[in-house]
């Protein structure tokens, strides 16, 4: 009896403290919410194309990290497309999904073929970049509607050695850099980029393309209309063969540095 008698004080006890809680006792511990899991944020890797290198990316990735992504921007090698495309293939193959790549310019070619078969690339963000089908070359798209002012007399061509003899790597010419690359950063940063670019080897000009990865995985394109490297109208074509969902801008060929914030916005709908 007085064992019934303690059960029954101990349940009433607990009535009252469910009444003084505003909660009835049977049922506060089931009205606790469970904690919500927010969804992984993909790390972000940012490919730069030649004349240029990752330091491009700076502002971008600043914003981007701000918001709690994850970023790499890994050095392109600008020796060959298939080279290129396999070195940042290596990169991907450490890091931890899911993944989104973003490239500009020639970097656009590189994750084109880099991302292929990679189940851990959740999108591609093409930003004033190439977007190649199979079988296509750099200079092919470059070519394909008038506009372009990088031709033969913006270059400055310098051999250096390789195994079976030599190549040939391409600069911008200081004095049409800023013209052909850059419009709308003032002087004096054009100057500094073109004193700082890394050249790309002439043979990936006519190199072919490979199987593209944006006929498997969803795509964005950020077009620079101002665009004095590849044409904006070739820029509108390879967003629509590739279904990229597309933004244009009013920028230079170097959007992300001109338009970082309008950038770092497409690339956040992409990993979204």
């Amino acid at each position: 009896m007085a064992t019934t008698r303690r059960t029954i004080i101990a349940g009433s006890a607990a009535v009252a403290a469910g009444a003084l809680a505003g909660l009835p006792a049977a049922t506060s511990a089931a009205a606790t919410p469970a904690r919500s899991h927010s969804p992984i944020k993909p790390t972000v890797v940012l490919v730069h194309g030649a004349f240029a290198d990752a330091s491009g990316w700076n502002d971008v990735a600043r914003i981007l990290q701000c918001d709690g992504y994850r970023v790499i921007a890994p050095a392109n090698p600008l020796r060959s497309v298939s080279a290129d495309s396999g070195y940042l293939a290596s990169i991907l193959a450490t890091l931890d999904g899911p993944l989104v790549l973003v490239g500009h310019s020639y970097g656009g070619m590189v994750i084109t073929n880099a991302a292929l078969n990679n189940a851990k690339v959740k999108a591609l963000v093409y930003v004033a970049a190439f977007a190649p089908d199979q079988g296509e070359t750099l200079q092919g798209l470059q070519l394909m509607y008038p506009g372009t002012k990088l031709d033969q007399n913006a270059l400055d061509l310098r051999q250096y050695p390789t195994p079976d003899g030599g190549s040939y790597d391409g600069y911008v010419k200081a004095d049409r850099f800023r013209e052909v690359f850059a419009g709308d950063l003032p002087r004096g940063t054009t100057d500094l980029m073109a004193a700082t670019q890394r050249p790309g080897d002439v043979h990936t000009l006519g190199e072919p393309s490979g199987v593209p990865a944006w006929k498997t995985i969803p795509s964005w394109y950020l077009v620079a209309r101002n665009d004095n490297l590849i044409p904006a109208a070739a820029q509108r074509f390879m967003a629509r063969r590739a279904g990229a969902r597309t933004t244009e801008v009013n920028a230079s060929h170097v959007a992300m540095i001109s338009q970082p914030r309008v950038t770092a916005d497409v690339i956040k709908s992409a990993a979204r």
